[in-house]
C-alpha cells in the first residue's frame, strides 16, 4: 500500500483507475470504474493525522479483501484538508477530526454517506522523565512550563483551549504556550524530541510506537473534550461506489475493532 502524509493543503494525486466488480456484501469494491489497463482502482482518502496509524491498517485491510483496490492517504490538519478538497477536488473519502470541517465540505463541494464513526479524547503528554512535574491540568498554568499546543483552527488544538477554558485556566496556560503545531503528529513530535514540558493531545497519539517517548497524564473527565470523527464519500470522486465500500468497511465491525485497538472510542448511540 502507498501511504502519502501532508499536513498541508498542497496534495493533488492523480487517480488511477480500473473497472471493478461488485460486491453485494458492501465491503468489497462496487460498481465500475475507467481501466487504466492494468486492473488497478485507486482510492484516495484525506483523513485527520490522528487517524495515520489506524487508516494504515484499515487500508491495508481493506485491499486484502478488496483485490485491485490500492488506497492512498493524505493526512494532515482537518482545516488543511477541507480546504485543499474544496480547492482540488482529489479526494474520494473525507475523514475529519471535526464535525465543522465536514459540514464545511458538504456545504462547498458535497458529501454523501455521512457517518459519525469513532470519537477520541485528550491527554497530556510529557517527557518520560517529566522534567516540570506536570501531575494534573491545572499545573499546565505554573510558571515557567513549556507547553505546546496545536494551532488555533486545527481540532486538536481547538479541543485543547475548550478544556483549557472549562477547567478556568486557559489565558494562563496560553501565557506559557512556546508553540503552536499544524497537527497533532507535529505536537507529539515536539514532546519525544524533548522540546518542550508538556502539551494536549488526543488519547489516541500515544501510539505503542510513541508510548516509550512519552509519558500520559489524564485530563478529569468533567473537563475533558470528546471530539467526535465523521467520514463521508466526497461528491466529486470518481470512484463513489469503491469510496462508499470504504466508508461501509470503516463503520463496520472489522473497522470498529481496528480503530479500538489505536485507542479510539466508538462512536455515541444517543
Amino acid at each position: 500500500m502507498r501511504l502519502k502524509r501532508s499536513i498541508v493543503a498542497l496534495l493533488c494525486i492523480p487517480l488511477a483507475s480500473a473497472a471493478c466488480g461488485s460486491n453485494d456484501d458492501g465491503s468489497g469494491v462496487g460498481g465500475s470504474s475507467a481501466s487504466d489497463g492494468v486492473g488497478t482502482t485507486e482510492l484516495t482518502v484525506f483523513a485527520a493525522s490522528s487517524l495515520t496509524a489506524a487508516f494504515t491498517q484499515i487500508g491495508s485491510d481493506f485491499e486484502a479483501a478488496n483485490p485491485g483496490a490500492t488506497v492512498t492517504f493524505n493526512f494532515g490538519s482537518s482545516g488543511d484538508l477541507a480546504s485543499a478538497i474544496e480547492s482540488e477536488g482529489t479526494a474520494d473519502v473525507f475523514a475529519s477530526a471535526s464535525g465543522t470541517y465536514m459540514d464545511e465540505v458538504g456545504d462547498k463541494v458535497g458529501v454523501s454517506g455521512r457517518a459519525d464513526f469513532v470519537q477520541n479524547r485528550l491527554v497530556i503528554i510529557t517527557p518520560p522523565d517529566n522534567p516540570a512535574n506536570i501531575r494534573s491540568l491545572e499545573a499546565l498554568a505554573n510558571p515557567g512550563v513549556q507547553v505546546v499546543l496545536a494551532a488555533e483552527g486545527v481540532p486538536v488544538g481547538d479541543y485543547a483551549r475548550q478544556a483549557l477554558e472549562s477547567a478556568g485556566i486557559k489565558d494562563d496556560v496560553l501565557a506559557n504556550v512556546v508553540s503552536n503545531e499544524e497537527d497533532d503528529a507535529s505536537v507529539v513530535a515536539k514532546i519525544a524530541a524533548g522540546e518542550a514540558d508538556a502539551a494536549i493531545v488526543y488519547v489516541s497519539d500515544v501510539t505503542s510506537a510513541v508510548g516509550p517517548q512519552v509519558a500520559a497524564v489524564d485530563i478529569p473527565d468533567d473537563v475533558n473534550v470528546i471530539a467526535t470523527y465523521p467520514i463521508a464519500v466526497v461528491s466529486t470522486s470518481t470512484h463513489a461506489d469503491l469510496a462508499l465500500s470504504f466508508v461501509t468497511y470503516v463503520t463496520g465491525a472489522e473497522g470498529e475493532a481496528t480503530l479500538a485497538h489505536f485507542g479510539f472510542l466508538p462512536p455515541s448511540t444517543s
